[in-house]
């Protein structure tokens, strides 16, 4: 079996984009026999997603099994050591596109069927509730850091077996706290791997990809993974 690092990134974080906007999707598009199924099931959803793309990233070569490029960036300042950054990220990104587009083929004939615009767009990437962008930045950086700070704490504590259930659970927890201002992007990656998709794929009756917003959910968790790679280094970690 050919593996790699980049191999278990990309494949992973596809995983992650095709579970976690897979409950989107079912949940918000029209006639799926999820629909309606409420903000319970989409951080379940999203909290399932985080635990089978970290086994399948582990699975495919990628052992720290980041998926986020805020992992990466953090892991990258804590060690002092940048030289996964480019290959990751590129694999994170691309991974979120194919994901993204299975989303889309997945869901093919629900697209028609939904009138709702945004609703498309939310089972591709975030959107704050209230737009107000110093406002949806901070959210992104406060969901970042607890991510961040828990995923480290939950490895060295729990171990790599039981870690990426943990995970999960963590990211379920985010996204029933703190997810109801902006969707708790808290990956740049899961952002905007699949706005590219919804930029480019041909989705019936698509709006616009509010690229206008575009940057929060990418600034917001890159000055998080900043804050956090200091802080670990910091302390020692």
């Amino acid at each position: 079996m050919i593996t790699s690092p980049f191999l278990g990134e990309l494949i992973g974080t596809m995983v992650l984009i095709l579970l976690g906007n897979g409950v989107v999707a079912n949940v918000l598009l029209s006639k799926t026999k999820g629909n309606n199924g409420g903000l319970i099931a989409i951080t379940a959803g999203w909290g399932f997603a985080v635990t089978m793309g970290i086994f399948i990233a582990q699975k495919f070569g990628s052992p720290g099994a980041h998926l986020n490029p805020a992992v990466t960036i953090a892991m990258a300042v804590k060690d002092n050591n940048f030289s996964n950054v480019l290959p990751f990220i590129s694999a994170q990104l691309l991974g979120a596109i194919l994901g993204a587009t299975l989303v889309w083929l997945h869901h093919l004939p629900h697209w028609g069927a939904t009138n709702d615009q945004g609703a498309k767009l939310a089972a591709f990437s975030t959107s704050p509730a209230i737009p107000n962008a110093p406002a949806n930045l901070i959210s992104e950086i406060i969901g970042t850091l607890v991510l961040l700070i828990g995923v480290i704490a939950l490895y060295a504590e729990a171990g790599s077996g039981m870690a990426p259930l943990l995970v999960g659970v963590l990211v379920w927890a985010i996204g029933l706290s703190l997810g109801g201002t902006t969707g708790y992007a808290i990956n740049p990656a899961r952002d905007l791997g699949p706005r590219i998709a919804h930029t480019i794929l041909p989705i019936a009756g698509k709006g616009g990809s509010d690229w206008g917003y575009a940057w929060v959910p990418v600034v917001g968790p890159i000055v998080a993974a900043l804050i956090a790679g200091g802080i670990l280094n910091g302390f020692g970690f």
